[in-house]
């Protein structure tokens, strides 16, 4: 008796949900559109999803405000280019507008002459960092703003001039 119940309990179950969806697709537009005034199409039939803005450069607004536009320099230089290293992040940051004397950037290369599992690099900017990492130990790019360390650099250990 108790399977029973149980059987019936589930069909109950999955009848109202399908009560509900079809409920839901009515409420949210499933029904023939009804003409507007002028007799077109309704605003949301002809409202096409408008692409967002590119992010720019804002030297004005805050590090976390500019976040979007660091981390999309970053994923350019990703999509470019797979195996980049830290000069091919720097590099771009430079290009652009970031100002390449606030910029750390960790080796790419081990003490041991191997590949680094990960580069990370970092602005200060507006007093915090925007900081970047990218290779195999970090799946992928991976950005965000950070406090700035009380030395006022970002990285934390040793890291590599930017003498280029």
């Amino acid at each position: 008796m108790a399977r029973w119940n149980g059987t019936t309990a589930a069909l109950a179950l999955a009848a109202a949900a399908l009560t509900l969806g079809l409920a839901g697709c009515s409420l949210f537009g499933g029904g023939d559109p009804s003409p507007t005034a002028s007799g077109g199409p309704s605003a949301t039939e002809s409202a096409a999803p408008t692409p967002s803005a590119p992010p720019t450069f804002r030297p004005e607004l805050s590090a976390s405000e500019n976040l979007a536009f660091f981390d999309s320099v970053n994923a350019a230089v990703v999509a470019a280019n797979a195996e980049a290293g830290g000069r091919d992040f720097i590099d771009a940051l430079v290009a652009a507008g970031f100002d390449k004397t606030a910029m750390e950037v960790t080796a790419d290369r081990t003490t041991v002459d191997l590949d680094a599992d990960s580069v990370q690099f970092a602005v200060l900017f507006q007093d915090e960092c925007l900081v970047g990492q990218y290779g195999p130990a970090s799946g992928g790019y991976h950005g965000a703003v950070r406090p700035a360390l009380g030395t006022g650099d970002c990285l934390v250990g040793e890291t590599r001039p930017i003498d280029w």
